[in-house]
C-alpha cells in the first residue's frame, strides 16, 4: 500500500508534468522573425506556423496582411502556392500561401513561410496579422494586441521590431522572444522528464518494499 508520503509525491510529479506539458502547447503561436530588420532597410521575414487544430485537421493556407510595403518576394515552398497581393498604387498589403491537394502543416509539424521585403517603414514596430485556415474549415486569425494588463491575448498578432536606421544589426525582440520561448520550453521538458524519472524511482522502491 502507498504511504501518504509516496501518494503525495506521484501527485505532485503527475501535476507538474501535466501542467508544464500543456504550457508548452499553449504557447505555440504564428509569429514574425527578421533578424536583421532595420528601419527602411531591407530583410528576410520568417514567418513561423504551427499546427494547432483540435480535430488534426492539416493547415492548408495562411494569409499574412503587410504593412503596405513596396515590394515582396515569396520563397518558393514545396508543395505550396503564393500569391501576392497589391494595392491600387502597387504596394503590398498582403500573401497568401496556399497547399497543393494533399499537402499542408500536420498535426505536431510547423512551416516557415519566408519573404523578402524592401523598404521597411520607419517604425519601431510592425504588425502582420495572420490568418490560419485548416482543411476542416475552421479559421483562426491572430491580430490580437496585448490585453490591457500587458498580458498575451490567446491570438497575438505577429510582431516585429526594427532596429533605428543606421544602427548596427541586432537580433529583434520577436526574434530574442522565440528564443526564451524555446528555452522555457526546453527548460520545462526537462522538469517534465525529471518528473517521470521520479514516478519510475518511486515505483521501483514501492516494489521492493512490498
Amino acid at each position: 500500500m502507498l504511504s501518504s508520503v509516496s501518494r503525495t509525491a506521484i501527485t505532485a510529479a503527475i501535476s507538474a508534468t501535466a501542467l508544464l506539458t500543456g504550457a508548452g502547447v499553449a504557447s505555440a503561436h504564428v509569429t514574425v522573425s527578421a533578424p536583421d530588420a532595420v528601419q527602411s532597410g531591407d530583410a528576410v521575414l520568417t514567418f513561423r506556423v504551427p499546427n494547432e487544430s483540435g480535430t488534426n485537421s492539416p493547415t492548408t493556407a495562411l494569409t499574412v496582411q503587410f504593412p503596405s510595403l513596396l515590394s515582396v518576394d515569396a520563397q518558393p515552398i514545396p508543395g505550396w502556392k503564393s500569391v501576392i497581393i497589391k494595392d491600387a498604387g502597387g504596394k503590398v498589403t498582403a500573401v497568401t500561401w496556399t497547399a497543393d491537394p494533399g499537402a499542408g502543416i500536420a498535426p505536431g509539424q510547423f512551416q516557415q513561410f519566408q519573404v523578402l521585403a524592401d523598404d521597411l517603414p520607419d517604425q519601431e514596430h510592425l504588425t502582420f496579422p495572420a490568418t490560419q485556415t485548416y482543411s476542416d474549415g475552421e479559421v483562426v486569425k491572430w491580430d490580437q494586441a496585448d490585453n490591457p494588463d500587458g498580458t498575451e491575448p490567446e491570438r497575438p498578432v505577429p510582431t516585429l521590431d526594427l532596429a533605428p536606421k543606421g544602427s548596427d544589426h541586432k537580433p529583434t525582440a520577436a526574434a530574442t522572444a522565440d528564443h526564451d520561448t524555446t528555452a522555457r520550453r526546453l527548460g520545462g521538458i526537462g522538469i517534465a522528464l525529471g518528473s517521470l524519472s521520479l514516478l519510475a524511482a518511486l515505483g521501483v522502491t514501492l516494489r521492493r518494499r512490498s
